[in-house]
């Protein structure tokens, strides 16, 4: 059984500020015992060849990916080696998986109180999702994953555990076992096939409460300065610490 991260987010990343390089996340998934990662940028597909010997040496695979916004929603589209930044509708998507039948389609936070979620687009775009994420940002007491997993029995489809990984933190709380050799075509057909396992732990509410803090105070400064910039005016404050980095 590989354990395996399919979402997490690095400093390549255009649209959030991440304060570790995809090496630093590859280091510490190796720590970890990762067998592999996706690292999955928003709008924008990492090259990943430069890294592959890297983070084989770490005894890492890594798996192509994007969480692509389509239609103002966000989807996960995992090793598909062409075309996948150039999907923008559900059509698309389509097209996409014909000539790439390798590739794997994750409805990431599907149903998490935010406009970029699926929500009623997954009943609309079902068969288009090959798996559903366990997203690993929730508590004993509140838990958006509920209806991911409803949905994901009704329409009997697998479940991945994924962290979302914004904070290296976050790395190692949720995470999917899959039984599959290690390389990326046989990890996500065995994916697609259902041979994968969600493990998951929950944040306590204080660690869930400073990671928040951090994340959404980090993405305010952010706006603020591409505001000064588009500006002109000064930019002002800092990024927050990492909660439990």
């Amino acid at each position: 059984m590989l354990k395996i991260d399919f979402h997490t987010h690095t400093a390549d990343d255009p649209c959030d500020d991440i304060p570790y390089s995809t090496r630093d996340l590859i280091d510490r998934a190796a720590q970890l015992g990762f067998d592999a990662l996706a690292v999955t940028l928003h709008d924008k597909q990492l090259a990943i060849d430069p890294l592959i010997p890297y983070a084989a040496e770490r005894g890492i695979v890594l798996i192509r990916g994007i969480e692509r916004t389509i239609e103002g929603k966000h989807v996960l589209l995992l090793n598909f080696r062409r075309g996948a930044e150039d999907v923008h509708s559900f059509q698309d998507l389509f097209r996409l998986k014909e000539r790439e039948p390798a590739g794997l389609v994750i409805a990431p936070h599907p149903f998490f109180p935010h406009s970029s979620c699926l929500h009623r687009l997954m009943h609309r775009h079902g068969d288009l999702v090959d798996a559903v994420e366990y997203n690993g940002m929730f508590t004993k007491s509140v838990n958006f994953n509920r209806a991911a997993e409803r949905w994901a029995r009704q329409r009997q489809k697998p479940m991945v555990g994924n962290g979302d990984v914004h904070r290296l933190c976050q790395l190692g709380t949720t995470y999917s076992l899959v039984d599959a050799p290690p390389d990326a075509d046989a990890i996500c057909e065995a994916v697609a096939q259902g041979r994968v396992r969600v493990e998951a732990q929950p944040h306590s509410a204080v660690t869930t409460a400073r990671l928040l803090a951090d994340l959404f105070g980090t993405d305010a400064l952010t706006r603020r300065r591409r505001n000064a910039r588009t500006s002109g005016g000064p930019i002002v404050g800092r990024v927050g610490v990492p909660a439990n980095s």
